[in-house]
């Protein structure tokens, strides 16, 4: 009976009374599209948060504002008035102590408290997430997460000049946003099993971009009423984001009265009579149901050490610390170079190089779907991610170096460049995590999906530290460097992967060719007869 309390007390409120008013239970299915469509909203909220810092880069630290010109996508690119492309910097100071000669590395800094943070937060989260109840654990982490996001902001109202007010803000905010991943794709894990996992992670996964594009928007419409309010509202979302985890998120299958998704095929059945009594039933029958199950809670969780000899989360960790380099210096920078740059004789305002580069997140959510379709029928996550890590090298080139010619042509580059940086890593970050945190060598009721997961992104999560921090030292020095440095950061990406993509290979090799060879050998034993 405790085993069974237990199970019951840990069912989200919010089913609960979904399943009075009803009168009867959802099924498996329904509860499906339950979870995908509240961690997508969780994980959105996330990076919404992440966004803001991105945002204010140029109005903490000053940017030459001049002409701009309708966008054809209508007033979301929105038209300012201009002085010209010659004149060196504008009259708008910045905000102490981000607006001196140094002001790029300490935004650079700023960046890196929070991903520094943040990484060393995942290690322990994920192992966290493997012990406790994963929706109030999540519940805490957004709430906090929003907090600290809104303090920063804060800042502004208060009137803080002093560097060491926002650094320990971001070191906070990251600890509670370390929460997130690990805890999103392990839910994911449970619900769901590995069939066509890269597909449905990859349309899952667009919460990345709907949540850098959400901030973004978020972000730059408050802005004109005072760079805090680019903080405070991304904040207020996320806490509101954690109300509806709490109230709906159900972490495992067990908790509402289901089987583990990835068990025996006797669990198939168990599914099958499951929905057909639960139409037919009540809560009461419901909840007689559920005293035949195992609750979350009699699951236990791996060790660190075991989890990193799960063949392949070593590789996969280095590759994702690369791909993750790239993708943050994009995420953290991005709106900042578009303001920087000259794009068709022409620079951007604040505002207008913060909308803009959502697009690249727009990319990003056709890459990881993709990524994840084209894995799902190789049958080949290495090979997907390696060949759209050097993909993206060529991709980089471009924007580079054509992005300035016209207003046009940045955009068709940007997304391309968003496409395939972003496909692997929302390949890495989900589909491969959970095949991992779900393999064979995990036997029995362990649960290393969190674990896993935390050791993969936590490592991807210190190359994405570093990135925007050499982004902040190198770009005062030409954004050349920038790129170059980004550049060789995805090929070392793809190569990290090289012994997994031969192995795939091989695989595939000896698989087409068993046929003949087993023709060949039957002929050969019927002439020795």
């Amino acid at each position: 009976m405790a085993g069974n309390s237990d199970t019951v007390r840990k069912t989200p409120p919010g089913i609960l009374l979904i399943r009075r008013l009803r009168g009867r239970d959802w099924s498996l299915k329904t509860y499906r599209y339950m979870i995908l469509l509240v961690t997508f909203i969780a994980y959105a909220c996330y990076h919404a948060s992440r966004k803001p810092s991105s945002i204010v880069k140029s109005v903490l630290y000053p940017e030459p504002l001049t002409q701009q010109h309708p966008w054809p996508m209508g007033q979301l690119f929105l038209k300012q008035d201009f002085l010209s492309v010659h004149q060196k910097r504008s009259n708008h100071k910045g905000w102490a102590p981000f607006n001196g000669s140094d002001g790029t590395s300490r935004l650079g800094e700023i960046d890196v408290a929070f991903l520094s943070f943040y990484s060393l937060g995942m290690y322990v989260a994920g192992h966290l997430g493997d012990t406790l109840d994963l929706r109030l654990f999540l519940t805490t982490g957004m709430i906090g997460s929003g907090i600290f996001v809104g303090l920063f902001g804060m800042g502004y109202f208060w009137k803080v000049h002093v560097f060491g007010f926002y650094l320990v803000m971001q070191m906070v905010a990251g600890l509670f946003q370390a929460t997130g991943w690990p805890s999103v794709v392990a839910v994911i894990g449970n619900w769901f099993g590995k069939r066509k996992r890269g597909l449905i992670m990859g349309i899952w996964n667009a919460h990345t971009s709907v949540g850098n594009i959400t901030g973004s928007l978020l972000a730059a419409s408050v802005l004109d009423y005072g760079w805090g309010w680019s903080f405070i509202v991304p904040g207020a979302f996320i806490v509101m984001g954690g109300i509806i985890v709490y109230l709906f998120l159900a972490a495992y299958p067990e908790d509402i009265g289901f089987p583990y998704i990835d068990g025996s095929v006797a669990n198939a059945e168990t599914v099958r009579r499951d929905e057909e009594s639960q139409i037919k039933g009540n809560e009461v029958e419901v909840q007689n149901n559920i005293s035949s199950r195992k609750g979350s809670g009699s699951r236990k969780s791996v060790g660190l050490l075991q989890a990193c000899l799960i063949p392949g989360v070593i590789p996969f960790a280095l590759c994702l610390f690369f791909a993750k380099l790239v993708a943050y210096t994009f995420l953290y920078w991005l709106p900042f170079y578009l303001s920087q740059t000259e794009i068709g004789g022409e620079y951007m305002s604040v505002k207008t190089a913060g909308n803009l580069s959502t697009l690249f997140d727009v990319g990003g959510i056709v890459g990881g779907i993709l990524a994840g379709y084209i894995s799902d029928k190789l049958k080949a996550r290495a090979i997907t991610a390696a060949t759209f890590m050097y993909a993206a090298i060529p991709c980089m080139l471009l924007y580079r170096t054509y992005g300035g010619v016209s207003q046009t042509l940045n955009i068709l580059l940007m997304m391309l460049a968003g496409l395939f940086i972003n496909g692997p890593y929302a390949l890495i970050t989900t589909a491969v995590s959970a095949d991992l945190g779900t393999h064979s060598s995990v036997r029995g009721d362990s649960r290393a999906l969190a674990t896993v997961t935390a050791i993969i992104d936590g490592t991807g999560s210190v190359g994405a530290a570093l990135g925007p921090l050499l982004t902040g030292f190198l770009s005062e020095r030409g954004w050349n460097s920038v790129f170059v440095m980004l550049m060789v950061g995805a090929l070392v990406a793809g190569l990290l992967l090289s012994r997994l993509v031969i192995a795939e290979i091989n695989e595939k090799t000896s698989k087409s060719m068993t046929p003949s060879t087993a023709q060949q050998n039957f002929e050969g034993m019927s002439n020795g007869v």
